[in-house]
Parts: C-alpha cells; sequence; structure tokens
C-alpha cells in the first residue's frame, strides 16, 4: 500500500454503519484526531454515535455539540472528545472554548467542521469526507495527514477487506 492514500468506503444505510464505526475505532491509537468534513445533515454526528458504542459509551449521551462546542465522555476503553467548531470563526476562538484542556490527555478527538479552526489541526490526523449519496446511502472517505493515522487507515482497510 502506498502511505497517505485514501479509503473510501460506502455505507447503503445507518445500519451499515456499525461495522465501518467498529472497525475504525479498532484501529485509531489511543490519542487520535479525526477531522470530520461534510453537509449538514451528512451524518457526522451519527458516526460518532457508533464509534462511540464501539468504545464503551452509551451513543444516547452523544449529541450534537453544536450549542457546547466540546462535548467530552469518558467511556471504558478511552476518553472521546467530540466538537463542533461551526460557530468559531477562527482558530483564535480555541482558547475561549476548554479545547486544550479537553484534548491535553491522550483521548479520542472527533471535530465536525474541522475547517473553522484549519490553522489549529493537528500535522497528523485523519480527515473523513462524508459524502450524502441518497436518501440513506454514504460515502465516508478516509484521509490520514501523518504516519500514525496512515497506519490506521491501512489496517482499516484490512478489516473492510474482510
Amino acid at each position: 500500500m502506498t502511505p497517505l492514500t485514501t479509503l473510501t468506503h460506502s455505507v447503503p444505510d445507518e445500519a451499515a454503519l456499525p461495522r465501518l464505526a467498529t472497525a475504525l475505532a479498532a484501529v485509531l491509537p489511543p490519542r487520535a484526531f479525526v477531522a470530520l468534513h461534510g453537509d449538514l445533515g451528512a451524518g457526522k454526528t451519527t458516526f460518532v454515535k457508533r464509534v462511540a458504542a464501539a468504545v464503551g459509551i452509551d451513543p444516547a449521551e452523544v449529541v450534537s455539540p453544536t450549542f457546547g462546542l466540546i462535548h467530552v465522555h469518558d467511556g471504558h476503553r478511552c476518553r472521546m472528545v467530540h466538537a463542533d467548531m461551526y460557530r468559531l470563526a477562527d482558530a483564535a476562538d480555541l482558547h475561549e472554548t476548554g479545547w486544550d484542556d479537553a484534548v491535553a490527555d491522550p483521548c479520542l478527538a472527533f471535530v465536525e467542521w474541522p475547517e473553522r479552526i484549519a490553522t489549529a489541526l493537528p500535522a497528523d490526523r485523519l480527515d473523513v469526507v462524508i459524502t450524502i449519496t441518497g436518501p440513506t446511502s454514504r460515502t465516508f472517505s478516509f484521509t490520514p495527514t501523518g504516519p500514525t493515522h496512515d497506519a490506521a487507515v491501512a489496517r482499516l482497510r484490512d478489516l473492510l477487506a474482510v
């Protein structure tokens, strides 16, 4: 496999998300940063709910962080930070959100609307683009931007090929 390549995976409906989310949860390192890109209604929060379930966090506790900006969930296997940066003007606004404290310890960080804080994104991360392809179908594109997440995408490719 060529390093730093995009993996594309299609799901026909929400019922197919747990397999993808469980596979992703299995390959992410203890300190992972996942930047979620997609239109309104693409399913960013729904996907985070499925990953949360895969790491032992009650998915009912995972709600859109649009107004709270950052939600921290402590699970059995790890901490998950779920953030929505839609309401921020740019990365300079991060200091007011508690972001640094939220991601100071190892965690799985999932950020919706990461383009709002582009200059603050870590160099080694996983960019996930969710594209609406039909009323219930979505295509997920996983693009690593550094070696840690590149290794995760390589393992994810292997898990999804089975």
